[in-house]
């Protein structure tokens, strides 16, 4: 009978690390929207991005564990999307806080030019979500000021990663 294991050596976990948490980021996201009924607003899409791209990058991770020099360039990559996406999260925390404008994309996406019966049933089928209004709080912090720290020390875990597999090949 074949076992399964998880991967043991320190590339393959940092690989590993990487992986998980884009994907845990990604999981609490959808749960919150399809169970939750919290609906994201553009700034909380993009935000989801940079997590798909670092997840896709810890399965490369996994790939080319046992070369060192590659897998340095993958984790730095992977903690520049982490840094991206917290970048977005602190711009989305400052639209939240009215500090400055969200996008032209944060209010709604409804077409003024259509005839009135056209915007009564896009009106009344579409949810305008705000990137202005915080969906949830705890402690005062929206999910995006969560989004934030999460992906910030996601991106200095994957940094530390980066240092360390730099030592190995060295």
């Amino acid at each position: 009978m074949a076992t399964m294991t998880l991967p043991t050596s320190p590339d393959r976990r940092a690989s590993t690390l990487v992986l998980v948490a884009s994907l845990a980021s990604l999981a609490v996201a959808f749960a919150s929207q399809y169970w939750g009924g919290l609906q994201p607003c553009v700034l909380c899409w993009y935000q989801r991005y940079p997590y798909m791209v670092a997840a896709a990058l810890g399965l490369v991770g996994l790939i080319v564990a046992g070369q060192p020099g590659l897998l340095r360039s993958i984790l730095l990559l992977a903690a520049l999307a982490f840094f991206v996406d917290a970048g977005i999260a602190a711009f989305h925390v400052g639209v939240e806080q009215h500090w400055w404008a969200g996008t032209s994309e944060c209010g709604s996406d409804i077409d003024l030019n259509g005839s009135t019966e056209d915007l009564t049933k896009l009106l009344l089928n579409q949810p305008v979500v705000r990137c202005d209004v915080p969906a949830w709080t705890m402690f005062g912090i929206s999910m995006a000021g969560y989004n934030f720290l999460y992906a910030a020390l996601c991106g200095l875990a994957a940094l530390w990663f980066a240092v360390r597999a730099r030592q190995a090949e060295a």
